[in-house]
């Protein structure tokens, strides 16, 4: 595995932990300081496809609020240090 791919695969991981932190950080502090919550919800519903045999269920949701956004710049941070 090259030392580029390898360096990708962690930066999206340590996103992703930021990501998720943020979410949760915003969530738990959310009654307290009203804008952390602020957000959107991007992606598209959940949809079904029925062939018969088989049935498939594709969507993909994301809701992305300022604290979320503070975890990933953050994280962006702690990768750029390491």
């Amino acid at each position: 595995m090259k030392a580029t791919n390898k360096n990708t695969l962690v930066l999206l991981i340590v996103l992703l932990i930021g990501l998720v932190i943020g979410g949760i950080i915003g969530d738990i502090f959310k009654n307290y300081i009203s804008v952390l919550s602020y957000g959107k919800t991007i992606g598209f519903s959940p949809v079904t496809i029925d062939l018969g045999i088989v049935e498939f269920t594709l969507g993909f949701l994301m809701h992305l609020n300022l604290s979320s956004i503070i975890g990933i710049l953050i994280a962006f941070i702690i990768f750029r240090k390491m």
